[in-house]
Order: structure tokens, then sequence, then C-alpha cells
């Protein structure tokens, strides 16, 4: 809804004067104006919406009642008038006492607040336009006030010569007479080239509106003002409070710096986690809309355009379909002739048959390099709805798939064509590479750790592997070890900062003290990219408390350690994770809830889990109102864990596998939690997993600053309305 909010005194031509600028398609009163290309470009330039109402505040008198009268007859003669509602400030004449002039003044400033309600009421994009150029100077002012505190799209004037040509100013009987049809059509080129519309400012939303004083917040349930009917006029009585909503803002003005503390004070009280230090610089109503608005799949848009990070994301996992193909091909034009025809040989039962039985995983089984060169081959050659449907449709529903009869399998079965069954060949790297920093900056994502199992990629020298890796990387476009900034620009748009967690499999003790050995060593000659380790594997095998004597060298190397653990699993596995592994993190970590005393401990000391939404419904099962199938399985825990001011990072897992991005996992976190999440609180989850970054404290901080910055720049250059009348305490 746009409405125009003017005052009037006995000049009433300056209303049309200023609709037949802003709404020619009402009345081109400048269609001959010499400069009427310069008027049509200011009016674009500052994107005037024709009004769908016009308003009018103005005294009692005669002058006033003749200008009424003038205005409502040049109104008939429009050919299709807009509603038009007039207010006239009861008993006022000259404005010639403190009395008149306070009472217009309150008519004026209730007019202003009850025009910017509605429009904030009505679709987005709604424009409040404020003309100054009727009635007397303290008239014009009062108007200009207002927009000041309640906020106006535009404030417009008009100007001219002087003296203006009598026509225009009706001094005669006669001209008075012949001024309303004037008007109502373009004005000859000799009058209109006298008068000028111009933009004399724009007005503000003031953040003092927003804050509670006194248990309430400015709208006019507090200080009404009746609306009259379209085409009527109200003659309005200074209610017995006089000027109320004058003196409550002065008393806010007066308050401001205390009523701005109280309010952020009221917020730091009730978050369990800081949010961007630069959002307590948003005005309250834009806090308050963050805080009170859920997350939807609507704001999918606004979470892709957030800087991120995700914490836990496995290399195996993490290629969608097409990014495997393209790797694949890679490796395909690699291959010889020969090693073409035999890895077509090795998958043709399968391209020949639209249902591929169960263990088709074992005819890519092979040494060196044909595992990969059979992938490739099966994912070139097969056809997009064999893939679709061997390696995704025949686990479905993809809820708690841990329980089922196949086990972890078939969560990981929409994986096997990818991780090590392509990464064993050198020349997947650049081209697996290339797709994880393409995917990585498709997402928004600052920040990247990725993890995998190098040994697993090149078992004889798996730190090669990941110097490689590193080039690779480096090679995309990706920021891979410090000095250098998460915001340093590529030819691509900013850098993304990427380092690698090596992943060691707890159902190989026999391999771990010597794995562990390896990736200490490689950490020496990888720092900035080799940021920790973490255990994966089931945890039915082998418990943390068994594994411990071979983590001893990354213990004495002060590695960042994360640790699978709780994945459906008892809570006493977390607890061997954090006292006997020594986790700064862990990864999943669903039954913490079943440990009040643990999470108790990790809550006081920082330890933050890496919850994985759509990973944790798919393996475990967790009611997600998208997915039919998952109706009677438990609740999410994320709220249990937030309520209890638990650290916690919203992360992938396998987006690959699960077919998701990071802000897909805050819509599926948003819909699973009880209760849902604002908007306010995925910015402040987004927030933790900055905080909790496996890198030196120095570069974090950086790295925290340049994203707090560019969120502020996001959010700030937002539009927000203000707050609903319901609106009160923070």
């Amino acid at each position: 809804m746009n409405i125009l909010l003017c005052t009037l005194g006995a000049s009433w031509a300056v209303i049309p004067e200023i609709l037949g600028w802003i709404a020619p398609n009402q009345v081109d009163l400048y269609a001959h104006h010499p400069q009427r290309a310069l008027l049509d470009s200011l009016r674009q330039h500052h994107d005037l919406q024709p009004p769908d109402e016009l308003w009018i505040c103005t005294t009692e008198g005669d002058q006033t009642r003749r200008s009424l009268e003038q205005l409502r007859l040049w109104w008939h003669a429009i050919a299709e008038p807009l509603p038009l509602r007039i207010w006239t400030a009861a008993g006022t004449s000259q404005l010639a006492s403190q009395h008149e002039c306070a009472h217009i003044r309150e008519l004026t400033l209730r007019a202003t607040l009850l025009a910017s309600e509605r429009i904030a009421a009505g679709d987005p994009g709604g424009q409040l336009v404020l003309s100054l150029a009727g009635g007397r100077k303290t008239m014009s002012a009062d108007l200009q006030t207002a927009g000041g505190i309640f906020g106006a799209h535009a404030l417009l004037h008009v100007v001219g010569p002087e003296p203006l040509p009598s026509e225009l100013l009706g001094r005669s009987t006669e001209e008075r007479a012949k001024q309303p049809r004037l008007f109502s059509s373009p004005l000859p080129a000799e009058l209109a080239k006298a008068i000028m519309p111009l933009v004399a400012g724009t007005g503000q939303h003031s953040e003092l509106l927003d804050l509670a004083l006194d248990g309430r917040t400015v709208h006019s349930q507090h200080f009404p003002l009746p609306e009259p009917e379209p085409n009527e006029t109200l003659a309005w009585q200074m209610p017995p409070e006089n000027d109320a909503l004058f003196k409550e803002l002065q008393e806010r003005q007066r308050q401001s710096s205390d009523l701005m503390g109280n309010f952020l004070a009221q917020i730091a009280a009730q978050e369990r986690h800081e949010n961007w230090r630069s959002l307590y610089r948003l005005t309250p109503g834009q806090i308050q809309a963050l805080r009170q608005t859920p997350l939807g799949s609507q704001h999918r848009q606004w979470l892709q355009t957030l800087p991120k990070a995700d914490l836990h994301r496995h290399i195996g996992g993490c290629l969608d379909l097409p990014m495997q193909r393209q790797v694949a091909q890679a490796i395909w034009v690699q291959m010889t002739p020969q090693q073409r025809r035999q890895g077509l040989h090795c998958v043709q039962a399968l391209l020949d048959s639209p249902e591929w039985p169960w263990n088709w995983p074992e005819r890519l089984a092979a040494s060196g390099l044909q595992r990969a060169e059979r992938s490739a081959a099966l994912l070139l050659h097969a056809s997009e709805i064999q893939l679709q449907h061997n390696l995704f449709a025949v686990t479905e529903p993809r809820v708690g798939l841990k329980s089922g009869t196949r086990g972890f399998a078939a969560y990981e079965r929409p994986g096997e064509l990818s991780g090590s069954a392509l990464l064993s060949h050198p020349a997947a790297i650049n081209a697996y590479a290339k797709a994880i920093v393409e995917q990585a900056r498709a997402e928004g994502l600052s920040y990247l750790e990725l993890r995998g199992s190098p040994h697993k990629y090149r078992e004889n020298a798996p730190a090669e592997f990941l110097v490689e890796l590193r080039q690779a990387l480096k090679n995309a476009d990706a920021a891979v070890a410090p000095p250098q900034p998460a915001t340093e620009l590529s030819d691509s748009g900013p850098m993304v900062r990427i380092g690698f967690i090596w992943i060691l499999d707890r159902r190989y003790p026999e391999k771990m003290q010597r794995t562990v050995e390896q990736a200490v060593q490689a950490q020496e000659h990888l720092a900035g990219f080799l940021l920790g380790l973490d255990l994966a594997g089931d945890e039915g095998t082998n418990n943390p408390t068994q594994l411990a004597p071979a983590f001893s060298s990354a213990f004495a190397e002060c590695l960042p350690i994360t640790i699978h653990a709780g994945e459906g699993e008892s809570a006493e596995n977390i607890w061997q994770a954090a006292y006997h592994l020594h986790a700064d993190r862990i990864g999943h970590g669903l039954t913490l809830a079943d440990h009040a005393a643990l999470l108790a401990r990790f809550r006081d000391r920082g330890t933050c889990l890496e919850l994985c939404p759509t990973s944790n419904r798919e393996v475990v099962g967790f009611r997600d109102p998208l997915v039919t199938a998952s109706a009677g399985h438990p609740d999410y825990p994320l709220r249990k864990f937030l309520d209890r001011g638990l650290p916690v990072a919203l992360c992938t897992d396998n987006p690959g596998i699960s077919r998701t991005t990071l802000a897909d996992e805050y819509l599926a976190a948003a819909r699973m939690c009880e209760q849902g999440l604002s908007q306010w609180e995925a910015l402040a989850l987004i927030r933790q997993s900055f905080v909790h970054a496996f890198l030196p404290s120095a570069e974090r901080e950086a790295l925290l600053k340049s994203a707090d910055q560019a969120t502020f720049r996001l959010l700030s250059h937002a539009s927000t309305p203000p707050l609903s009348v319901h609106d009160h305490q923070p």
C-alpha cells in the first residue's frame, strides 16, 4: 500500500502539483513541462510509486474551508480519483496559539504513525510519501519531524519562480473558479514550467519507537486516531491527555541511551550463545524481526547468501552425481583404450540391467587403479535412471537406516562410486578438488573442514596424497593455509578457506597407532591445512578407551581431535571420547542428553557437537515433518541442546549422499527442532561453527571478524517492518 500524506493551508493547489508528478497516470499535470524528461527521471530515480490513498491533515477556519471546497471540486474532476481521507484539528484556525499548534502537531504525528503502520501491514515495498508543500511553516515542520521519526520513503516539495503566474495562484474570483478544472488535466507549457517538484529528503524509522518504555512500544493502539471514511472529513478533538504522542517521543529521546541499553541487556539475559557482535548494532525493530521470524523454506536464498562454515563434511560423500561424473571423465580421458575396454567389460552386466544386485560394489573391487577405472566406466556409461535407482531409490525411505536390514551400508550406498572409489586415481584429484571448491562457493561457505582417510586413497603415501590435494584445492582458488584471509578475492569471488581432518577407522585397531604417527608426521609440513584428527567407523567395534594408547603421539603434539560418538549409540561412548581421547568436538553426539552431568560438562568446557540433521534422520531416525516415513520417530534433540546452552554446529556430513546443502541443513534443523528455529537463532548457530573451527586463535578471530562484517552488511541493508501491535518486551 502507498500513501501520500499532505498538510493543507490556503494554497490547495500544492496537492495536485505533487500528485500530478508522482502519479501521472492519475493526472498527467506535467505532460507539457519543458523538463518533463528530467521530472520522469527524478521520479524513477527515487522509485516514487503512485499512491493508493491520499491523506490530508489540516486546520479549520474559513480559509481552510475554501481550500477544501476547491480540492473536492478538483477531486471530482479527475477521471478516476483515489480514496481521500481528511482530518481537521477541531477548533483550530490560524494557529495563533500554543494550544492550536500543539493540536495540529499531535494530529500530524498520529496520522503519520497510523499511515506507517498501514503500510507495514500491507505487501512489502509499500511507500509513505510526505508532502511538505502545504500549510503553514509550522505544519510543514511538524510533518518533516514525523517523517524523521516514523520513516518516509520521500519528503516532497514544490518550488517555482516568484511571482507565480496568476492562474496558478487563483488571485481573482474567475481564476479561482477555473482552478479545479485547470489542475485536472495537463497544464499548458507556460504554466507547467513555473512549477518544479523535488525530493527534499527521506525519513528513517527511529529505533526508539521499538523499545519498550513502561512496558509498551509506540503504536497507534496506544495513540489512536479514528480513520475517516474515504472521501469524508473527520474533525479530530484533542484527547484529554492532550499531546500524549509528542510527549512520549520527547521522553524516549531523553531516555534513548538507557532504553537501548536495557533492550540489549534483556536480549543478552535470554541468550545462551552470543550472536554476531555487529548484529547488536541493528535497530531494535530489525533485531526483534529476526528473533520473532520462524526460519522456513522461504529463507533458503537468505541462508545461501550468508557466510557460513561447515565443520563436518566427508570428502568421500560430498559430491553429487553430476560432480562425480566430472571426476570420472577426468579419469576416463587418462585411461588407455585397453583400460577403457577392461573397465567396461567388468561393469557390462550392470550396464545391461536396470536393477543391480545388492553386492554390485564387489564387482568394482580391485587393486591399484582398477577400482577407480571401473567406477569411472560405470558412472559415465550407466544411465541417470540406473544410477538414481541403484544408488538412492533402493534405500528409500531414508529414515533410521542403521536399524534396518542392510544397516549402515544402506546409508552409505549412494556414495559407492565416490570417495575412495575415485580418489585412488591420480587423475581424479584436480577434478575432485575443483568440484569441492565450486560446491563450497555455491553454498556460500567461507570456511570448510573436509575430512577423510588419506591412507585409504594412497596406502603407501598418505601424506603425499594430502600434499597433492592441498595443491589441487589451491589451484581451484581455495585458501588452504594462513596467512591467506578468507576474504581474499580470486577471479571467481571470495576465497573459501579449506582445511583437512584425518579420519582414523576404529574398525582397524591394529593399524591405528601407525596411522596416527603418519598423521602427526604429515602435520609438520602440512600445518594450516591438516587441522586435526577424527575417529569414525562402527561405534560397536572398539570403544575409545581401547584405542586411547594409539593416540599418544597426537596427544603429545596437541593436535585438535573430533570423535564420531553417540550416533544412536550410548552416551557412554561420548564420555569415553571426551575423557580418554580428549575430544575437542564430538561428531553427532545425539545421545548426550541421556547423560546430564556430561552435557553440563560439555557446556562448561565449550565442547561443541557437530550435528548433521539430514544424515542423523537417515542413519538414526528422527521426525521430520517433510518426510512422511519419519512419523513416529523421536524428536530431534537440538532444542534440548540449545536450551541447555550447549555449543552446536550444524553441518552436512555427506551432502552428496544426503542430497543436501548447508542451507538445507538449517532448514531441516528448523523443521525437526521442537518450537522450530528463528532467524536470530540460525544466525547464532552459524557463528558457533566459526567459533569452533580447528584454527589457530589469530586466524579464527580474523575469520570471525570477516564473517561478522559480511553478515552485518547483508542484514543492515535488508528492509524490516516495525513491530506489530503485540510486540512489547524483547
